[in-house]
């Protein structure tokens, strides 16, 4: 094979920051190679290098594609060689159809009039060839993820790609619609496609990829040909954190005492579709010191459930009763769940849980602005110190808390968001998918703090779609499909193929 892509010597500095040193990649046609690392080693960085975002000359280093030497100003001109870019946020008009998106920048017109009947014939086909079945005329909206990135894949397709990048396209879905989103990649590996797959999902990695390149630190570790045999995980993890880790989850001595909150007969309705039940009936409980898990597929209930706990955030004629420490309790608002101890840490850390364009100083203490306050004044200092103390005890890789949280790596955007709800003083925390799109390394971080905080007897729920998180990490156990809790396990009996056959048995 011949290399389609050949990027050396590239270097990328940020104002204070050293984003990528140096940095080589090699792409053979028809390859899936695999890019992995830590947060903020730099891999996005590279992609946006190579797809136009930061175009040339805001750089240093040579882009060939297909042996011609090319020098982006723009994202138009990577898309014109044949390069195209699937981002994690996926770039979709959710109000508009399939087929609109599709071509949306791309139309099939003569004569400044859309060609209706061509897009939607195009659409039939390139839908084909990604599995999906909808007519071109269907919303986005309508769609679920895993039909979403597909959508994207068939977008990428109608501009005739050549190499496609993918940025941690399996992040949001559930393991059927991962698994079919790889067995798609391999098939259009087999039509001649070259991919570059950004995931922290080590073991998705190993099962498709050609290739792997390791960066660190911005810098290239190693480049690792998977041709020679099975590669294992730990080989990978070593390199991208630079030491063995020998256990994915960090030990604990469960100190479990009386019940802190309890939800009874909780039960919720869509916000729009009125008469669709999301929620029906869940009862479960959560004790001092325990760690309990929601498990279930994507479209189960389970944001739907903590959000609607969660001072009502999410639903419409929400029925139930919150108990706290044996009291029933007003959750009626945010700020009224809130100042009686129950946080909430979203799934969506970009959108709902920081200002993004906002200092680490100003999103640590918004949850809790009496706390650094005198009276109606912002006491600076003291939002200061509490900034910093907070960056300490969590660990957060940042020149200092003036930096924005935009410019943070993904795991340390979510130990702000963590800082922000301690800060609030939690009894009860529900953390949603609290290691989405975080790599190895940041995640044992994040799990400890989880530890700790169920250490000092905070009562912990826990909500994952990765099975694996969920038995490492919990004492029990919870598992909904459909909107109902259908099973309970103990930690100690809990295993991927009972959660499954709980989920498939209330289907059928």
């Amino acid at each position: 094979m011949s290399a389609i892509l050949e990027m050396q010597g590239i270097t990328k500095v940020f104002p204070g920051v050293k984003a990528l040193d140096n940095v080589n990649l090699e792409v053979e046609e028809g390859e899936i190679h695999a890019l992995v690392g830590e947060n903020g080693a730099g891999k996005s960085t590279l992609m946006n290098v190579l797809s136009g975002v930061y175009p040339h000359g805001s750089y240093d280093g040579v882009i060939r594609f297909k042996g011609e030497e090319c020098r982006f100003s723009g994202i138009a001109d990577s898309e014109e060689k044949g390069i195209s870019i699937i981002h994690q946020e996926l770039a979709l008009v959710p109000l508009m159809s399939i087929a609109e998106n599709i071509f949306l920048g791309n139309e099939r017109a003569s004569g400044g009039v859309i060609d209706w009947r061509e897009t939607y014939r195009r659409t039939e086909g390139l839908l084909a060839r990604v599995g999906l079945k909808e007519s071109p005329r269907t919303l986005v909206t309508d769609l679920g993820l895993g039909k979403q990135q597909l959508v994207e894949i068939a977008k990428a397709l109608s501009k005739e790609v050549k190499l496609l990048i993918l940025d941690e396209p399996t992040s949001s879905l559930n393991e059927r619609d991962s698994e079919a989103l790889l067995q798609l990649l391999l098939e259009l590996k087999r039509g001649g496609m070259s991919a570059i797959l950004i995931s922290h999902k080590l073991n998705e990695v190993v099962k498709v990829a050609d290739t792997i390149t390791v960066l660190r630190d911005g810098s290239t570790v190693s480049t690792i040909d998977c041709a020679g045999g099975e590669i294992s995980e730990d080989r990978i993890i070593r390199d991208m954190v630079g030491r063995s880790m020998s256990d994915r989850y960090p030990k604990r001595e469960p100190r479990i005492n009386g019940v802190v909150m309890e939800v009874k007969d909780w039960t919720v309705f869509h916000p729009l579709h009125v008469d669709r039940k999301v929620v029906n009936g869940v009862n479960f409980n959560v004790r001092a010191g325990e760690i309990v898990g929601i498990a279930g597929l994507m479209g189960a209930g389970r944001t739907e459930l903590a959000m609607s706990i969660f001072g009502r955030a999410y639903g419409n004629s929400i029925s139930g009763e919150i108990w706290l420490h044996g009291k029933k309790i007003d959750n009626s608002t945010v700020h009224r769940t809130l100042s009686q101890g129950i946080c909430y840490v979203t799934e969506d850390r970009k959108g709902y849980g920081l200002i993004l364009d906002d200092t680490i100083r100003h999103n640590v203490p918004l949850a809790n602005l009496p706390g650094i306050a005198n009276g109606v004044v912002i006491d600076n200092p003291r939002e200061l110190a509490v900034a910093q103390d907070y960056r300490a005890k969590l660990r957060i890789k940042t020149p200092s808390v003036g930096q924005k949280a935009i410019n943070l790596s993904g795991g340390n955007q979510q130990k702000v968001v963590l800082a922000k709800w301690l800060f609030a003083g939690p009894e009860v925390l529900i953390l949603d998918e609290p290691t989405r799109g975080i790599d190895v390394g940041a995640k044992f971080e994040i799990y400890s703090i989880i530890n700790d905080l169920a250490d000092a007897g905070k009562g912990i729920v826990m909500i994952s779609s990765e099975m694996p998180e969920l038995l490492g990490m919990c004492d029990r156990i919870y598992v909904m499909s459909e909107g109902r809790f259908v099973g309970e396990l103990p930690a100690a009996d809990a295993s991927q193929e009972k959660i499954m056959a709980m989920i498939l048995r209330s289907g059928s």
